[in-house]
């Protein structure tokens, strides 16, 4: 069986108009225990500044922006920003927190401005994984973490199973920052509840 790349889910549709806005109602749950378990990983703390890619509807970013912290939420998605706005409204967290349209190759940020960037879910449909990568190495400042979760698949799932990573996806997405010259980088597994969860991480040089 061929292994597929760990975007294989690049030339997926993007999520626009009325579908937009309705897949973003559906990311509402869920996100929230990720978000902990990869604030929990990298020890993220208040002074800290958070770049949380693909955030959609922005759950796990004001999540982190509670506790103090400032997030920056990107996300290529007009109408996943909109609806992050309106429940960022409802309830504005502590911490700093803005909303970015923007895809991962392409960040409008400062070098180095970033103490962790993360991707929930959405690395298997980054468009251009390498300049997703070398983006998110030029906005994270030395020493600072990345973290992929994705969820974690089987060989050969089609349609919504497939959506996220094998274990052989996550381990090429490590080997990728290796490359790149990451410290410490690694895989694991994470099962919260039903949710079976995949970490590719590394540390920025």
């Amino acid at each position: 069986m061929e292994d597929l790349p760990p975007n294989h889910h690049a030339d997926y549709p993007q999520f626009t108009g009325i579908f937009g806005f309705v897949a973003g109602l559906t990311m509402i749950i869920g996100r929230g225990r990720d978000a902990r378990l990869v604030a929990q990983l990298a020890s993220v703390t208040a002074d800290q500044h958070v770049v949380d890619i693909g955030c959609g509807p922005g759950t796990a970013a004001r999540l982190t922006a509670a506790g103090g912290t400032s997030v920056t939420g990107i996300d290529p998605s007009g109408p996943m920003l909109r609806l992050a706005r309106i429940l960022t409204a409802i309830r504005r967290p502590r911490g700093t927190l803005d909303w970015v349209q923007a895809g991962a190759e392409s960040m409008p940020l400062p070098d180095a401005s970033a103490d962790v960037v993360w991707s929930l879910a959405s690395v298997h449909h980054w468009p251009d994984l390498e300049g997703g990568i070398d983006e998110v190495t030029r906005v994270l400042r030395p020493g600072g973490m990345f973290l992929a979760v994705e969820k974690r698949t089987e060989p050969g799932a089609t349609g919504n199973k497939s959506h996220g990573w094998t274990p052989q996806q996550a381990t090429d997405f490590a080997a990728m920052l290796a490359d790149r010259g990451y410290r410490d980088t690694s895989t694991a597994d994470h099962d919260i509840g039903n949710r079976r969860l995949v970490v590719a991480s590394g540390t920025h040089p």
